[in-house]
C-alpha cells in the first residue's frame, strides 16, 4: 500500500514538474509559427552556463558570400577560407550532387581547402565551381603546382528543380560572384538567400503539402573551444525543434501538419520525389586531423538526426563537411568537438526554418 501510494505522488511530482518546464518553454518565434509547444522536452538547457552562443560571423578564418536568382528561386553560396583549411566530409544520403569530396578522405593525398561550395541546382549548379575557382586564381590564392595555382574547391548542390524555374540553374557567373562577394567581405546570411533560396521540407507527398526552408546558421563557445554550423536544409523529412516539429509535410488544405514518417511507411512501394538533400558544414578552431574531423563531421550529423525526420534516404543526399580553420590552434578533445558540433547543428536547422517562412501564397506560386 505504501508503494502504490509513493509511486503515485512521484507521478503526481513528475506530471507537474514537467507541466511547469513545459510552460515556461515556448518562445516568440513558435508562437509567430502557431507551433503547440504543450509536450516540449528542451533536452539541452541545463548547457546554457556552460556552452555561450556566438555570433557566427565572430569566427575568425572564414568569410561568407552570396549569390542568388531571385527569380528563379536558386542560388550559391560560398565559404571562402583566406588561409586555406584542411576539411573532410561524410556523404549520409542516397543521392549526393558533389564536387571532388573523395579528396576529403582520411586515405587520400588531402589538400587544404580554399573555398567550399553549397549551391542549388542539383548537378547543374556544379558549374558554379568553375566561376569560384576562377576568382580564386585572380586572387592568387591556390595550390601552387609548380605550372601555376591551382584552387582546391569542394562543392555540394541541392535539388531546387521543384521550385521556382527548373530551366534556370546555378553556374560559373553565379558562382564567380558569390566567391567574389566572400572574398570583398563576411555575409553569413539566414533563411531565402544563397544556397537556400529554392530549400524547401516535408516532401513525401509532393511539393503542395511541402514548406519552405533555407539556409541557416549557429556557433557556440566552450571556454576556448568555437564550433559553427552552416547548413541547408533541404530535407525529405519533417524538421523539429527541442521534439517539437517546426515544418515539414503538411495537410492537403496546408491548415496542420501530417509526419513525414508515417507517409513513408505508407506508401512503401510508392516513389519518393528525389529533390532533396541536407548539406551541412561545421567550422571549428580546433586544431585536428583529417581523420578527426571526420569523425567530428559524423558526430555533427546526429544532430540532423535529432532534427530530421527521417534523414539519411535514398531520396536525400545529405552530406556534413567539418573544417578546422587555419589559424585556429585551440587543442580539443575529438569527441567534444564532436558533440558541441552536434547541438550547434540543431540551432542551426531550427534557424534556417525560421528564417525563411513565407506566407502560403508565395511558396505555392513557386512550385
Amino acid at each position: 500500500m505504501k508503494k502504490k501510494i509513493f509511486l503515485g505522488l512521484f507521478a503526481a511530482i513528475r506530471i507537474c514538474g514537467l507541466s511547469i518546464f513545459t510552460s515556461c518553454s515556448k518562445n516568440n518565434d513558435e508562437k509567430m509559427l502557431g507551433v503547440d509547444t504543450t509536450n516540449r522536452v528542451d533536452n539541452y538547457s541545463d548547457m546554457d552556463n556552460l556552452v555561450e552562443s556566438l555570433p557566427f560571423s565572430e569566427l575568425q578564418g572564414i568569410s561568407v558570400g552570396n549569390a542568388q536568382d531571385n527569380d528563379a528561386q536558386t542560388g550559391v553560396t560560398v565559404f571562402f577560407f583566406p588561409e586555406a583549411s584542411m576539411a573532410s566530409a561524410v556523404v549520409l544520403g542516397g543521392g549526393p550532387a558533389s564536387r571532388e569530396v573523395p579528396l576529403l578522405d582520411p586515405q587520400r593525398n588531402t589538400q587544404p581547402l580554399n573555398a567550399l561550395v553549397f549551391s542549388g541546382g542539383s548537378a547543374y549548379g556544379l558549374a558554379a565551381s568553375d566561376g569560384v575557382v576562377t576568382s580564386l586564381e585572380e586572387h592568387g590564392y591556390g595550390y601552387n603546382t609548380g605550372y601555376g595555382l591551382l584552387p582546391i574547391v569542394c562543392q555540394s548542390c541541392i535539388f531546387d528543380l521543384s521550385y521556382g524555374k527548373s530551366n534556370i540553374r546555378p553556374d560559373r557567373e553565379m558562382g564567380y560572384k558569390a566567391c567574389q562577394n566572400a572574398i570583398a567581405s563576411n555575409s553569413p546570411l539566414s533563411g531565402n538567400v544563397g544556397a537556400g533560396t529554392g530549400a524547401t521540407v516535408g516532401k513525401p507527398g509532393g511539393m503542395a503539402t511541402a514548406q519552405k526552408s533555407g539556409i541557416g546558421y549557429a556557433a557556440a563557445r566552450l571556454g576556448q573551444l568555437e564550433v559553427g554550423v552552416a547548413v541547408v536544409v533541404n530535407a525529405l523529412g519533417d524538421i523539429f525543434q527541442d521534439g517539437v516539429k517546426i515544418a515539414g509535410m503538411t495537410t492537403i488544405d496546408r491548415k496542420g501538419f501530417v509526419s513525414a514518417e508515417q507517409a513513408v511507411l505508407k506508401n512503401q512501394y510508392s516513389d519518393l520525389i528525389a529533390g532533396n538533400t541536407t548539406i551541412a558544414a561545421v567550422f571549428t578552431n580546433a586544431h585536428l586531423s583529417v581523420a578527426d574531423l571526420q569523425k567530428v563531421a559524423n558526430m555533427a550529423s546526429t544532430g540532423m538526426a535529432r532534427s530530421i525526420r527521417p534523414v539519411f534516404t535514398m531520396a536525400d543526399g545529405d552530406t556534413v563537411y567539418a573544417i578546422s580553420l587555419s589559424g585556429g590552434m585551440i587543442l580539443s578533445d575529438v569527441n567534444t568537438v564532436g558533440v558541441l558540433a552536434s547541438l550547434v547543428m540543431e540551432k542551426a536547422i531550427a534557424d534556417a526554418i525560421l528564417a525563411s517562412k513565407i506566407a502560403d501564397e508565395e511558396y505555392l506560386h513557386n512550385i
